[in-house]
């Protein structure tokens, strides 16, 4: 959080929440490049503090199948995971809110298009897209989610999947620390109330929303998609790494990351 803002619980509409969040990505997006860039690499796709590879997770599919389709990757930052995708001959498309991230993905490079858009309005025509991607992109900071997932549904074709991860929501009732401390509840996980930094004048500078498991069920539902997996991954003792309040400590103990693995009918 930054020094000079206020950590509060408030509501926080669509808008709002969008423009405190890009403000807040193009500040800090060099600094969460240093700070994570060696942990995610250039071309892995990671979906989480926790390190699960898409190599071996294979939530998209198997990789040999991903040759010639077109992948929309949502929330991409520095286009880490749009970079492997484009290694196993697929053709990506990554998508962030943050126009400094993508810079980042400029620096970095590749061969595939970057597109500075918001999710919930994707500048793309129905049915572009055979797969859609989010690693921790997006989903957990908007006040409408079901909004993101009914435009993705809109850009996938018939039988496309979309694969999101976010913080599990179990999380929402610990402390976001690594340590000790976090591993007592001191909310309830029942409180949908944002998470809101604001500066001194009460604009919002970060926000970030809480959803339960049955929320997130029930959006993917409402929005037209199939829910045929959920993976909650455990943390692997290689992981000695902290992210945040990602830890090995609290990764043996407590979920910290929920992936949807969703399909269009």
């Amino acid at each position: 959080m930054d020094s000079t803002s206020e950590a509060t619980r408030r509501d926080a509409g669509v808008a709002e929440s969008a423009r405190a969040n890009r403000g807040w990505w193009d500040r800090n997006a060099d600094e969460y490049q240093v700070e994570h860039g060696t942990f995610l690499g250039d071309d892995r796709f990671v979906w989480c503090p926790e390190g699960l590879d898409e190599v071996e997770a294979e939530l998209l599919g198997p990789s040999e199948e991903l040759k010639d389709k077109a992948i929309l990757e949502i929330g991409a930052g520095a286009a880490q995971c749009a970079r492997w995708l484009a290694a196993q001959g697929a053709r990506p498309v990554a998508l962030d809110l943050s126009h400094r991230q993508l810079q980042h993905a400029l620096r970095i490079g590749g061969s595939f298009p970057l597109v500075c858009a918001d999710a919930g309005a994707l500048p793309f025509a129905d049915g572009s897209f055979d797969l859609a991607c989010s690693a921790y992109g997006a989903l957990p900071f908007v006040a409408d989610p079901r909004l993101v997932l009914r435009e993705v549904r809109r850009v996938l074709r018939p039988g496309g999947r979309f694969v999101f991860s976010v913080t599990h929501p179990i999380r929402w009732a610990f402390p976001d620390e690594p340590g000790p401390e976090g591993l007592s509840v001191s909310a309830t996980y029942f409180d949908r109330t944002p998470y809101v930094e604001q500066d001194e004048e009460g604009h919002a500078v970060y926000v970030e929303h809480h959803r339960t498991l049955g929320d997130r069920v029930r959006d993917i539902a409402a929005s037209g998609f199939r829910l045929v997996d959920l993976v909650e991954p455990e943390w692997p003792a290689w992981n000695t790494s902290e992210w945040g309040g990602w830890s090995p400590l609290r990764g043996s103990l407590i979920p910290g990351t929920a992936i949807f693995v969703c399909e269009r009918d």
